[in-house]
């Protein structure tokens, strides 16, 4: 993989400018410098041997050895001469010795000539080389002295010049830097002055074609998922995803709950008098109030099962709770007036079951038509239950509950229990997943799954939440290991500004290694819903170093845009969506379709919930990068320390 260069273009073009002129003109002056030398040395050479030349002529003279003393030492002064001695075969006829202070004896110019025209003559000089005694003088190098400075304000002239039109350049380098560091969204649009400026008109083409692909890409997705699990009129889940829900339901251990069908009667006839228009207006105001109403309850699914009915799930609720759901639901939609030729009296049937672990699909639905049928002979707008010899009934108040998670939280708060999450690439555990358990007044323990809904319904949310992390950041501290645990949290505790004033500064209490062995949990539809809320806090835990995971992906139909927004590292799947997927080819295209959403950015997917080694085969071939569930280890409980 290619990797961008640290060193601006600029500073590059700059430095090679910069040395080159420096080179040249050090080349200059060390030329310079052995040619003046040279000069020096040959007029001496030249002045030496012309000396030499008269000596040789005086010689001739009748009087000329004797004659020397008389001229030649006035004339070696002026000369530089500090010795000059002539012999005539080993006789010292002539010896000068200049009374000049010679500053170092290292500089001498020493050299011995015969004389031309007499042979046994022999002339042995030493002298001052030119120049060795000059210093800088300003008036006789000012000219390399103004040649310098036009050269130097000329060098920074250049780099001025040159840095002034590399500007433009600088700006695309450094844009590019950002785009390569993930801030594509923040330098979309390039700045006027880069150049070159096709190659900035040409990313900004380029990150349009990108953006938009990538919106067309999520709208694509939600376009799959919408015409899969959803119903195209009323916009609540289609009879695919309703039993998808229910098989997982029931499937679960300690799951229980409520199963209601609401059933439209004449509805041929409807449709035939007033026409399709009419009673599918009638629908969407049915749906409407059914939406309304089962805000109320958690994890509950609404569906348009046939083209007249529509059927809801509610999970882990009391059967006096879904008594008294159903009378006000029935009441909420007695109040509209039906078209003719439906009677006003008796055009609105519903029927209620109860299920829990264990129990089959097809009988629940049974049951549920068989309830809702008893209600029809009735001959007016009323609903009936489904008698069983064990409905599940674990009625528990508010105040019953109020008091088992006060007590559960001043004993130092929730049983933590662990399970491993396992990668697909090597079988290693990746992270562990950490699961919140209550124990009641009977010893038995309760999973999150039932105690949840009263967390919130008593508004306990954030003394729950606040009490898990506390026990998340106690494990992290004592184990030293590579340990990574996922934790979930709410939304409530995220829009809570106390809470994230005390998260924050717990968290800035530990070192980053720490921290980034702690994954947060949200919930995919309550993220959605919240984004706009949250999406501060969410970035600044991740701007410590913490991991956002999103869990229980594919329960609701959304767009899945918030990837990208939020820079998510892991998304969960609802186990709705991984139990039985080898033999549900619409929960593989849903995978499928998470899995494009997520493939141009960091976030990987975890399958939840994989109970055989045929789930475990299909999600590989999908591509999850890890799983989580009971195939490949139980949840275990974290035994506290004696001091937590």
């Amino acid at each position: 993989m290619r990797k961008a260069s640290r060193m601006k273009l600029t500073n590059r073009l700059v430095a090679f400018v910069t040395m080159i002129v420096i080179c040249a003109i050090l080349v200059i002056f060390i030329g310079g410098a052995l040619s003046f030398r040279k000069l020096g040395q040959n007029a001496l050479v030249h002045y030496l041997d012309g000396v030499v030349s008269v000596i040789d002529q005086e010689i001739f003279e009748p009087q000329g050895p004797q004659a020397l003393s008389r001229w030649l030492p006035t004339l070696l002064k002026a000369s530089n001469v500090v010795t000059l001695t002539v012999t005539d075969n080993n006789n010292q006829i002539f010896d000068f010795k200049s009374d000049q202070v010679v500053p170092d004896p290292n500089v001498l110019y020493r050299h011995q000539y015969k004389l031309p025209s007499h042979a046994n003559y022999q002339v042995i000089i030493t002298a001052i080389p030119l120049y060795s005694e000059f210093t800088y003088s300003l008036g006789a190098m000012s000219s390399i002295s103004l040649a310098m400075l036009i050269v130097i304000l000329g060098l920074m002239r250049g780099v001025h010049w040159l840095r002034t039109q590399l500007y433009g350049s600088e700006l695309l380098e450094e844009r590019g830097r950002m785009i390569l560091a993930g801030r594509v969204e923040q330098y979309a649009q390039g700045n006027d002055y880069e150049w070159p400026a096709t190659a900035s008109l040409a990313l900004d083409q380029l990150i349009g074609e990108l953006k938009d692909a990538r919106q067309e890409r999520s709208r694509f997705d939600t376009f799959i998922r919408t015409h899969t699990f959803l119903d195209q009129l009323t916009g609540t889940a289609n009879r695919v995803l309703f039993d998808s829900r229910l098989q997982s339901m029931v499937q679960d251990q300690d799951n229980h709950g409520a199963v209601i069908l609401l059933r439209l009667s004449d509805w041929d006839e409807l449709c035939a008098q007033q026409g399709r228009t009419v009673a599918e207006e009638l629908l969407q105001d049915i749906s409407v109030i059914l939406s309304n109403f089962i805000q109320r309850f958690p994890d509950t699914v609404l569906a348009r099962y046939f083209d007249a009915e529509f059927a809801i799930l509610i999970p882990q609720q009391p059967a006096k709770e879904i008594k008294l759901f159903t009378n006000q639901l029935l009441n909420a939609v007695e109040r509209l007036s039906p078209p003719a030729p439906m009677e006003k009296d008796n055009w609105c049937h519903i029927g209620v079951t109860y299920f829990h672990s264990g129990d089959r699909r097809g009988r629940i639905m049974d049951e549920v038509d068989t309830a809702l049928r008893s209600s029809q002979l009735q001959g007016a707008n009323n609903w009936n239950s489904f008698t069983k010899d064990h409905q599940w009934d674990k009625s528990r108040g508010n105040v019953r509950w109020r008091t088992l998670i006060d007590k559960t939280l001043l004993q130092g708060g929730p049983l933590l229990y662990q399970q491993p999450i396992i990668m697909a690439a090597n079988d290693h555990v990746m992270s562990y997943a950490l699961l919140a358990r209550i124990k009641d007044d009977n010893g038995d323990i309760i999973k999150a799954s039932n105690f949840m809904t009263a967390v919130e319904q008593v508004g306990y949310s954030v003394r729950f939440d606040r009490a898990v992390i506390s026990q998340t950041l106690q494990l992290l501290k004592q184990q030293s290991g590579t340990n990574s645990y996922a934790v979930n949290v709410t939304t409530v505790s995220l829009r809570d500004k106390k809470f994230v004033k005390w998260l924050r500064d717990e968290l800035l209490q530990l070192p980053r290694p720490v921290l980034n062995r702690l994954l947060l949990e949200v919930s995919e539809n309550m993220l959605v819903k919240h984004l706009d809320a949250i999406r501060p806090v969410l970035r600044m835990l991740t701007g410590l170093g913490c991991k956002l995971v999103v869990s229980k992906a594919g329960r609701t139909i959304v767009s899945t845009y918030y990837i990208k927004d939020i820079k998510v590292d892991y998304i969960k799947l609802h186990r709705g969506l991984v139990r039985d997927i080898h033999q549900r080819q619409e929960n593989q295209l849903f995978v499928r379709s998470m899995l494009g959403a997520c493939a141009n950015s960091d976030a990987q997917v975890i399958a939840v919930g994989v109970e055989s080694n045929k789930e475990w085969r299909v999600l590989q071939q999908l591509g999850v990068v890890a799983a989580q569930g009971r195939l490949f280890a139980a949840e275990q409980p974290i035994l506290r320390e004696p001091n937590a």
